[in-house]
């Protein structure tokens, strides 16, 4: 009796440890993110809030040991868009010095900017053509990736979904496993994150 009550208490935490948010961005530092080679000052902190605008950039989370990675996660960010502007979120992405992003999904942030793939967009494999938000106003967004399903919600309204299927044949650009990145896309785009945190899912 005392070893099955052993193993229900620790599993008990280790389901309660896989609930728990992490902050991974709150204003305050980049500590943890990691700049691609390219244009570095695009990707900044000012005010206490993370400024993507400039030449093309990506800011990886490679943790604290460099090694970062997560499958099933809920992600959310509180971001805001100015006149067009374009950026976006990746996830399940790897570390990568120059260039797009080979690995991994990107979740658009797009309200005007002349992409018309609007935010909350899977870019390529699920898109959207209404942004759900306006310029110049703050947004919360969840991202939830379970499985081999995606769900995107905008101020807690369900805003987009997918569902990874066999059809999906894209090898580097899929479900999978990895980090996250935020993009500053064009020096006419000017994209604000608050803040940004994910919890681990079972």
């Amino acid at each position: 009796m005392r070893i099955i009550h052993t193993l229900f208490f620790t599993l008990m935490i280790s389901i309660a440890s896989a609930e728990e948010w992490q902050v991974l961005f709150d204003g305050s530092s980049l500590d943890g993110w990691k700049h691609a080679e390219e244009n570095k000052e695009s990707a900044r902190i000012e005010n206490g809030v993370l400024i993507l605008n400039g030449e093309r950039c990506h800011l990886f989370w490679v943790g604290k040991d460099g090694n970062a990675s997560f499958k099933n996660f809920e992600a959310e960010i509180v971001f805001q868009t100015e006149k067009n502007s374009n950026s976006g979120l990746f996830f399940h992405t790897r570390f990568q010095a120059q260039d797009w992003p080979a690995y991994g999904l990107e979740c658009q942030i797009n309200a005007t900017h002349e992409d018309w793939r609007k935010t909350g967009s899977i870019y390529g494999v699920q898109d959207m053509k209404e942004p759900g938000h306006e310029d110049g106003k703050w947004v919360t967004m969840k991202l939830r990736v379970e499985g081999n399903q995606v769900k995107v919600w905008l101020d807690d309204k369900l805003h987009n979904e997918w569902l990874q299927t066999e059809a999906h044949t894209w090898k580097k650009k899929r479900i999978d496993s990895g980090t996250f990145a935020f993009q500053a896309h064009d020096p006419k785009s000017i994209v604000k994150i608050k803040s940004f945190k994910v919890k681990p899912l079972p």
